[in-house]
């Protein structure tokens, strides 16, 4: 029997925690017309402050940010021509025309290729001689090479352009975070429940996945990572993870989506009663995760969030750097449409923390062959400076408050 030292680990059951879980999400909305078009504006804005003619945006989530299109990539072109007076014109496969009109937020015409036609040509067909095209940075380098070629060399990464906007989110993108966050707390509280000995990670994975469903996320758990004991030093997994055992250190990282933007959090407890040493790195990672709040203000550059984590951790014996013990990864990411996007919370990146900005806030602390504690929260710039949208955990005995 475990202890119960840790409030809120155990005691429950998948069927009990389920039954409890409610809906969250039925009140979201997703991103309206209208900003999307306010979008499309800005990009082209930016396009001719860059002196570029048009914008080619590659199916993935650059192109659904500004034309809320959903379309996965493939060997086949698919993807948005946006020209400076934020006109969109669609190009695709002939044969797909009818599902991609189906697919379409802001409607504009399309532009077919049939099979045995260059997709890279047609998009040059749709341009005037010369113009100066700018490429999605998350374009494959099949399509890089392939729209070079076919405009000789005029065509440049326009990342700067494209990624501007998507950096700094609106009020509807931060009340979708919110939602998300906010639900993906309470499956994790609900994780924690069921937790007893013997219990398989993948037993675990398989309960998350099926709450996300439960508080309204359609596709349920994004991702789901569950580690247990010395397997939590690995930050991202092992290839067999081990069993649950009493006085693990217990690390699930879970999150869920709706309309497509993202939740991303992280939740490191012990089951049973924690140790003197547990404690030490759990109070020093909290630390760090509190250090880099503080350090997050407009202005200051993204890298000197990660900087002041690193500080706290060397301060308490850990690193200095990546060394281990210590943090072996940046301290955080941005996050919307992608659980990972730009710009990042790293050693490099000078990218000037802005409202609207958000990130996760995870300098996780590994020590090899005894655990790893990660607390990941996420944080959104405001005129005021950083806000959390959750909570981070109150203490290793209370994780959830």
């Amino acid at each position: 029997m475990t202890s119960m030292m840790t409030k809120g680990i155990g005691g429950s059951t998948a069927e009990a925690e389920l039954a409890r879980l409610k809906p969250m999400l039925g009140d979201c909305q997703p991103i309206s017309h209208d900003e999307h078009r306010n979008r499309l504006a800005g990009l082209a804005q930016r396009m001719v402050q860059a002196g570029l003619d048009a914008v080619w945006l590659d199916a993935g989530s650059n192109l659904t940010y500004y034309t809320g299109m959903k379309w996965r990539a493939s060997e086949r072109l698919v993807g948005a021509l946006v020209d400076a007076d934020a006109g969109v014109t669609y190009v695709g496969p002939a044969f797909e025309e009818g599902t991609l009109k189906l697919y379409m937020g802001v409607e504009a015409p399309l532009r077919g290729w049939e099979e045995h036609e260059n997709p890279y040509a047609c998009v040059a067909s749709l341009l005037a001689s010369g113009a100066k095209l700018g490429i999605d940075p998350a374009a494959p380098y099949f399509t890089i090479t392939g729209l070079s070629e076919a405009l000789n060399g005029s065509a440049s990464n326009a990342g700067d352009v494209v990624l501007f906007g998507r950096a700094r989110k609106s009020p509807a993108e931060l009340a979708l975070m919110q939602a998300t966050k906010t639900a993906t707390i309470e499956v994790h509280k609900a994780a924690a429940a069921i937790l007893r000995p013997g219990i398989t990670t993948a037993e675990v994975t398989e309960f998350i996945h099926a709450a996300h469903k439960k508080i309204g996320s359609p596709g349920g758990s994004t991702f789901c990572i569950v580690l247990f004991g010395p397997d939590t030093a690995f930050p991202h997994g092992v290839a067999r993870p081990k069993t649950l055992d009493e006085g693990d250190v217990v690390l699930i990282d879970t999150g869920c989506a709706m309309h497509g933007y993202q939740s991303d959090i992280t939740r490191t407890y012990v089951f049973g009663a924690p140790t003197a040493r547990q404690r030490e790195v759990w109070d020093a990672e909290k630390a760090c995760q509190i250090a880099a709040l503080e350090a997050a203000r407009l202005g200051q550059t993204c890298a000197s969030v990660d900087a002041a984590a690193r500080a706290e951790a060397e301060r308490r014996g850990f690193g200095p750097g990546y060394q281990l013990p210590g943090i072996p990864h940046r301290t955080g990411h941005g996050i919307g449409l992608d659980i990972h996007e730009a710009p990042y919370l790293v050693g490099g990146d000078e990218t000037l923390l802005d409202i609207g900005m958000c990130f996760s806030n995870e300098p996780m602390i590994c020590v090899p062959g005894e655990f790893g504690i990660r607390l990941e929260d996420h944080f959104y710039m405001t005129a005021d400076g950083p806000r959390w949208f959750t909570e981070p955990s109150k203490s290793i005995e209370d994780p959830f408050g």
